[in-house]
Order: structure tokens, then sequence, then C-alpha cells
């Protein structure tokens, strides 16, 4: 089989596609004949950085969607043929893969593929985000770092949804502004000045609910960003910078609150957690709430000019990887 791997880390130039055996599923796993790869910020940090790779060489791809090739010993409610969508820690870059029966889904009535390869990170993360984790309320005011990406996409479209007052999203270029803006969001800010223009918006007051994904300087500007009694969820740390940590001094004066959220880490601690988030969150895109687009694919073997389009800071929605027809 096909697969595309790195041996050192760096530029997207160290992918390469190399000729390997197909693994066989052990108790509890699958292998799936992948169609479709979803490619996410996590994959290029992980090779740029060494963002959760145990050792090398690694394969990237955390998600992918295609049909049951093989079930182990133990697996009872997956069949050979079976249209799936799963979350895998690596490894979805390649035409077999291998992943954990508790993370493999088939794929409801009028799900396709390559719609269900851009959900299985994005989706339970930002249904986590909303409801789970960020508790938002109908009425309440949510801004959203990231709005153009594929969590951000999402999470424009739940909190609409969930019946947020207003939704604010903040994004670095108007390329990704306009975008946003088709996709829940009411007003979208630059990086640099998203707390003055929330402010502002708010006359003041500021907003209930923060998600962000950058981490660093962004956390302290975002908790000075909150409304009284308001919420910062961190998901991320695409900024690469050293933790900034929230105390008693930051938090107990106007009573703020600081959650976090991995789904990878969800899904290591808390599998049975994981899968009725994945549940509840797959029905929103069968009744229409969601609607998660792919703005660019490749073929597997390019996998490294979607990993320049991610590492650009250009793209926006979900990039996906074609790997068989």
């Amino acid at each position: 089989m096909r697969a595309v791997e790195f041996q050192e880390h760096g530029g997207p130039e160290v992918l390469r596609v190399v000729e390997t055996t197909a693994p066989e599923p052990g108790t509890g796993q699958v292998t799936i004949d992948a169609v479709w790869a979803g490619v996410n910020f996590a994959d290029v940090k992980a090779r740029a950085e060494g963002y959760r790779v145990p050792s090398l060489p690694y394969r990237p791809g955390l998600e992918v969607s295609g049909r049951v090739r093989a079930v182990g010993e133990g697996v009872e409610d997956l069949r050979v043929g079976q249209e799936v969508a799963a979350l895998v820690d690596g490894g979805g870059y390649a035409e077999v893969v291998l992943a954990d029966a508790a993370r493999v889904f088939p794929l409801p009535a009028g799900l396709d593929p390559r719609t269900a390869a851009t959900l299985p990170t994005v989706l339970p993360t930002a249904h986590a985000l909303i409801h789970e984790v960020g508790r938002l309320r109908a009425g309440e005011s949510v801004l959203v770092h990231g709005a153009a990406g594929g969590v951000g996409t999402a999470v424009g479209q739940l909190a609409r949804a969930a019946g947020a007052a207003v939704v604010y999203g903040v994004a670095s270029s108007d390329t990704k502004a306009d975008y946003a803006l088709k996709h829940g969001y009411d007003q979208v800010f630059l990086p640099g000045t998203f707390e003055a223009d929330a402010r502002r918006a708010t006359g003041g007051r500021g907003v209930d609910l923060i998600l962000d994904p950058v981490g660093g300087d962004t956390l302290r500007r975002g908790l000075e960003t909150l409304a009284d009694f308001g919420r910062l969820v961190s998901f991320g740390n695409a900024s690469g910078a050293e933790p900034w940590r929230a105390g008693q001094g930051e938090l107990y004066p106007r009573g703020l609150s600081v959650a976090g959220f991995s789904v990878l880490g969800l899904a290591q601690s808390a599998p049975a957690a994981l899968r009725a988030l994945t549940e509840r969150a797959l029905r929103t895109v069968r009744d229409g709430t969601v609607v998660l687009p792919v703005t660019a694919e490749f073929p597997l073997s390019n996998a490294a000019d979607a990993h320049r389009l991610i590492g650009g800071r250009t793209s926006v929605g979900k990039l996906l990887l074609r790997v068989s027809e």
C-alpha cells in the first residue's frame, strides 16, 4: 500500500510517499480502506515540531473515511465493507488505516464519505466548545479565534443554532473574514485589535464566551475581553508560545472561568464520552444545522501541497486528501 510519512522534522518537503505493508487489526481494532483523509493544523505541527509524535518515521493524519477492510477479535458492531469515518492517533495518510473500533463511526444514511472525512476531529470539537464545555446559553455572545478554519466554520453555525445573541470572529485577512461572515458570524475582528473591537462592539461589557486555539498572550488578552462571569475555553496552542497561566488574581474579581478541551485527549482518557459526543455532533450534520465545506482537496501524493496551504495561514474551511477513487 501507499502511505505518506516523514523521517525527520522540517518543512512540507520532508513528506514522502512510501510503499509498505498494509497493517492487520489486533484485538478491538479494524483496518479501513481509506478513500479520504482530513488535513489538520495538528498534522503540520507534527511534521514541523514533533507535536504528539512518539517516534520517527511517523505517518500523519488524524481522520479518515472509507470502508472497513478487516475486523479484529472482539469487534462486534462493525462489518467488512461498511462505510465509516474514524478518528486515529496517526497514520491517516495511507491507503489502509488501522483504527481502534471505539473511534470508528458507521456513516448514517445521507452522509457521504467525502463529507464524513471532514468531521471526526472538527465536529466533536466544535460541539464540545459550544455545548459540553463552553455551555453557551441563548442570548449570550461568543467570540471565536480562527473563525475561518474548520472548527471555526462549524462553531459559527452551532453558536447561531444555540441561540447566541451575537457571534464574533477573529481572522487574519479580509478573505478569511468574508468566509466567516457566510458561516454564522456577525462581525469579524483582526487578531491585533480583537479585544478593543469586542469591547467597542459590546458597549464596554465584553463577551460571555471566548474560544481560543491560539494560546499564549492571546489567552491573557481574551480574559481581559470577557464580560463579568464570562468563560474562556482553550483548545489549542497554535502560536507555539509558552503557556500563560491564570490564577486567583485574574479570575476571582469578576468571577471568570477558564476551561480546556482536546478531542485527542478525550479519545485517550474517556473514549465512551468521545463516542457519545461524536454521535450528538453528527446529528447536527444530518439535520442540516452544520455544513462543513471542503475548500481544497489534493491527491495523497500531493500531501506536501496541502501542508503548504495550511502552513501559509491562508486556507479556509476544510482540506482533504483523496486517497483512492
